[in-house]
């Protein structure tokens, strides 16, 4: 448990997705557990877990303490219906987790909900799995759709995906070649193994790819022996969501891609050879510096390792029944890495290593055979070292919930701290810097290369405990290291005198009410550089709106617009606007045309493409935001209604 001692530290704690405030005073102001209580419950049960603090109101991103009167009948209520299983189908609380503590001379109530185990989840109310059942997001409690609740119960009960056997499949839906590859590849890692002295089904069948139950004598092809060796037309099958995707570009900023590997009909489309595809994609550039090992040449490095080692744990902790595709890309600056499926051990644990729950056993177990891949638990802490050995910076690795669940890994090849970044430092804080312990130094050096940190970013850092990070955080402010940007879980921090423009700065008062603007036409520094005529309203030739602290006119108000610049944007839409379904190709080029230049809110996107705002940010914005292919206004409040999207250039 943590401790609370003052307003200020209830200040400080508001800033975590980890954390929720209630104010539990029930109809007679002595106390009474809050009915709201119980989604949070699911939501931080079936999510990473957290705190919930009974007794403070929240209003605006402001806390106040109020306490609890009663706080014995709030304690009793807590108890009595955790272990009522028509209120919630498994109880995770104990004594332990539960603490009266005392801040301004009333109590409050701090509950620490643990995170459910993979066997406990789905943890759901009112008896109600399909309708009762929340995670939790950035914004707060969100109930589960139907797929997310069948996912959980699906993961509950079983140990592995991959070793349930295919009904109707036979050895005929395997690529003989990609099998015969393998055997040539275990016979370099493991020359004197008896399985390469069998023929080929039954090497086959020993490594997992054929399985016989022996409660039921059901025997066949096993769903890791298609998704591993199968022909493409198999495992569409098998796994429809299926699709695997390398992209590499030559340019951190541009969407062009200079060379793409995705099934495309010119070979099998299976795992395995999309693995060995692209790990020579991937490794072509990395160099090997001279090193020898009992007196042999080592042909690869640490980095090699650590990118063979992330490929490999994309393939066999992915969900493939889930809606994203397997993705990886290469840039100059950059490895990303996408796979469907949350994690199953939470990130800052899997960090540490030691702990594993393979979503794919059998397919792990294939990889290892060839020398490929981890023991269990090991993995990700081989990838981080790998990155530390080449001085590159902290790895990030995280979870998203929309458009789909998904488990993402960056791997950037930026230097640690890049002598431009201690140079500033330097100018900045002199000595000062150096005596920051290691976290705080992490974070203002994230800060300075980055361009701003958040609550989020910063836990990415490190393997402590989100409650140092939080602590941490207006530390650095109060030793005037950073300055913070935007209240509560929308706030981030930067440099002194690199503060990013919040869209309240942007936009004074109301986006269309732009007579308190103080800037003139002569400040506007990026419309002088690109050869914009800016009118006395704030507004360029087009209409679209001027800010000196955007690089690109935005468009704000759709009436504004010039009549021949409005018709085109309205001509661009006008495909969306027919059609009620395009496929989503069609969509992004669509709307990579309309942000062309500019930025434009969703809400204006909204209305040139015909579509909801919440379908647009979970389908398409979102994604092409993670692909590069759009970048925010305001990247440090994402959540902002105010936020714009640009095409990147």
């Amino acid at each position: 448990m943590f401790h609370i001692n003052d307003q200020i530290d209830l200040q400080t704690l508001s800033e975590s997705a980890e954390l929720e405030f209630k104010l539990a005073q029930g109809k007679d102001g002595k106390g009474k557990l809050p009915d709201d209580f119980w989604p949070t419950y699911s939501a931080m049960a079936n999510s990473r877990g957290g705190y919930v603090v009974l007794g403070v109101r929240e209003k605006s991103g402001n806390l106040t303490v109020v306490g609890i009167e009663d706080i014995e009948t709030v304690q009793k209520q807590l108890f009595d219906l955790a272990d009522n299983t028509g209120k919630v189908n498994i109880n995770l609380l104990s004594n332990d987790n539960v603490e009266v503590t005392v801040v301004e001379e009333r109590q409050l109530l701090v509950i620490n909900i643990p995170a459910a185990r993979r066997e406990q989840k789905p943890v759901y109310l009112k008896n109600q799995p399909m309708k009762e059942t929340f995670v939790r997001l950035h914004e707060g409690d969100h109930r589960c759709s139907e797929e997310q609740v069948k996912r959980m119960f699906a993961e509950q009960v079983e140990n592995s995906r991959d070793d349930k056997i295919l009904k109707g499949f036979n050895f005929d839906d395997i690529d003989r070649d990609s099998l015969s590859t393998y055997k040539n590849l275990l016979a370099v890692a493991k020359p004197q193994h008896p399985w390469l002295e069998l023929e080929l089904f039954e090497m086959f069948k020993q490594l997992g790819g054929w399985r016989r139950d022996r409660q039921t004598s059901e025997e066949g092809i096993t769903f890791a022996g298609v998704m591993m060796f199968g022909t493409w037309d198999a495992i569409q099958e098998a796994a429809p969501n299926y699709f695997v995707d390398y992209r590499e570009r030559d340019e951190a900023n541009t969407h062009r891609w200079i060379d793409r590997v995705y099934p495309d009909g010119s070979w099998s489309g299976n795992v395995f050879d999309f693995y060995r595809r692209t790990y020579r994609k991937l490794t072509t550039d990395l160099k090997v510096p001279f090193e020898l090992q009992q007196g042999i040449r080592l042909d690869e490095s640490k980095a090699h390792e650590a990118i063979r080692e992330a490929l490999v744990n994309t393939l066999v902790h992915a969900d493939y029944s889930g809606r994203s595709s397997i993705l990886i890309i290469k840039r100059p600056d950059l490895f990303g890495f996408r796979n469907p499926g949350l994690m199953r051990v939470p990130p800052e644990i899997a960090v540490k290593g030691g702990e594993s729950d393979c979503r794919n056993r059998k397919m792990h177990q294939m990889f290892l055979m060839i020398g490929a891949g981890e023991r269990a638990g090991s993995g990700i802490p081989k990838i981080y070292s790998g990155w530390e050995w080449a001085k590159w910076r902290k790895p990030k690795l995280y979870e998203k919930h929309v458009p789909s669940e998904q488990t993402l890994l960056e791997l950037s090849t930026v230097s640690l701290i890049p002598k431009e970044v201690t140079d500033l430092l330097s100018a900045l804080f002199g000595d000062r810097f150096y005596e920051l312990n290691e976290l705080e130094q992490m974070i203002v050096t994230t800060a300075a290369i980055e361009g701003w940190v958040n609550h989020e970013r910063a836990c990415q850092l490190t393997s402590k405990h989100s409650r140092d990070v939080t602590l941490a955080l207006p530390k650095l402010v109060d030793k005037g290291f950073l300055i913070a940007n935007g209240i509560k879980k929308d706030k981030s921090y930067s440099l002194p005198g690199m503060e990013l423009p919040s869209p309240e700065d942007v936009f004074t008062n109301t986006l269309t009410s732009l007579d308190n603007l103080t800037h003139s036409k002569e400040s506007l520094t990026h419309s002088a550089s690109n050869n914009e005529t800016v009118l006395d309203d704030g507004r360029d030739a087009e209409g679209r709106f001027i800010s000196v602290q955007l690089n690109k006119p935005y468009v704000d108000d759709l009436d504004a617009l010039a009549k021949e610049f409005s018709h085109r944007l309205n001509a661009l839409g006008a495909q969306s606007r027919e059609q009620s379904r395009l496929d989503v190709d069609t969509m992004k080029k669509l709307i990579s045309e309309l942000c062309k230049g500019h930025y434009i809110p969703v809400s204006v996107l909204e209305v040139l493409l015909g579509r909801k705002s919440q379908s647009l940010r979970q389908n398409y914005l979102k994604p092409m935001i993670t692909d590069g292919v759009l970048q925010m206004a305001f990247p440090h409040t994402p959540n902002s209604p105010l936020q714009g999207y640009t095409t990147v250039e």
